[in-house]
């Protein structure tokens, strides 16, 4: 089927699926198994949903997973209209590239799950917030997330090995605003989590501080590059680091 098909069949199930919730929402549906109807309604929204992606028709698609949502938040199914924002989310973020609008379908969907105490698919979600956030340069939420997430994570045995990369963000974004704040962040997460100061990552953000501090670009460029030799920097660190690279004075702002 090409893709006007599947457009077609995609429109046909959304109109039924909207049928159907008005039906059930009728007096007599309501008597003769309405909420059957509208989990049937929403099944053929997502389907639709589907469809709709597979003929790269996001905002349809967008449409039929908001009326889905909408559906299940009344029927207090929040953990699959959790799944559904962040479909949502994900065509913003790699179809469409609205990032603000990726982040708020990550909010609701943490939001969500942390109503129904799944924590980790909340934090997740969570942590994709403060990427982006730190990206926009909105530092101050992405701190926020970045701290929040490595204080949960700390004490859980099976997590802790990352809260030092959380706390590594956090500081990181701290050192874009303000070298003080970030030296004061680094003392209070050592303080907080003692395995912190045994990190690379720790012990690559003292570095970076005194280089900064003299205003040596070169010995900043070499610790980032002695890091990166033995834990690749992915895109995110690098662009963070090369931000604070440019508060260096008289620096061309690149990582060679």
């Amino acid at each position: 089927m090409d893709n006007s098909g599947k457009e077609k069949e995609a429109i046909q199930l959304m109109a039924e699926a909207d049928k159907k919730v008005k039906s059930s929402s009728s007096f007599l549906g309501g008597m003769f198994g309405g909420n059957h109807k509208v989990e049937e309604a929403c099944e053929m929204y997502a389907r639709a949903a589907n469809m709709f992606k597979m003929a790269k028709n996001w905002s349809e698609a967008i449409n039929c997973l908001n009326a889905a949502i909408d559906i299940y938040t009344d029927m207090g199914r929040f953990t699959i209209a959790a799944k559904h924002h962040i479909t949502i989310a994900e065509v913003y973020e790699s179809e469409l590239v609205d990032i603000e609008k990726a982040i708020a379908h990550y909010e609701q969907a943490a939001d969500y799950y942390k109503g129904e105490e799944s924590n980790s698919s909340a934090n997740k979600c969570l942590l994709k917030v403060a990427s982006y956030s730190a990206q926009l340069e909105q530092y101050q939420k992405a701190i926020e997330i970045y701290e929040q997430v490595g204080t949960n994570t700390m004490d859980n045995p099976l997590l802790k090995y990352s809260a030092k990369e959380y706390f590594f963000k956090a500081a990181l974004c701290h050192f874009i605003v303000d070298e003080l704040n970030a030296k004061l962040a680094v003392e209070k997460y050592e303080e907080m989590f003692p395995a912190f100061s045994d990190s690379r990552e720790c012990k690559l953000l003292k570095k970076l501080l005194e280089a900064h501090e003299e205003q040596n670009s070169e010995a900043f460029t070499e610790a980032v590059k002695e890091f990166d030799s033995i834990s690749r920097l992915d895109q995110w660190l690098t662009t963070m680091l090369l931000r604070i690279k440019k508060t260096i004075q008289g620096d061309a702002g690149d990582l060679k």
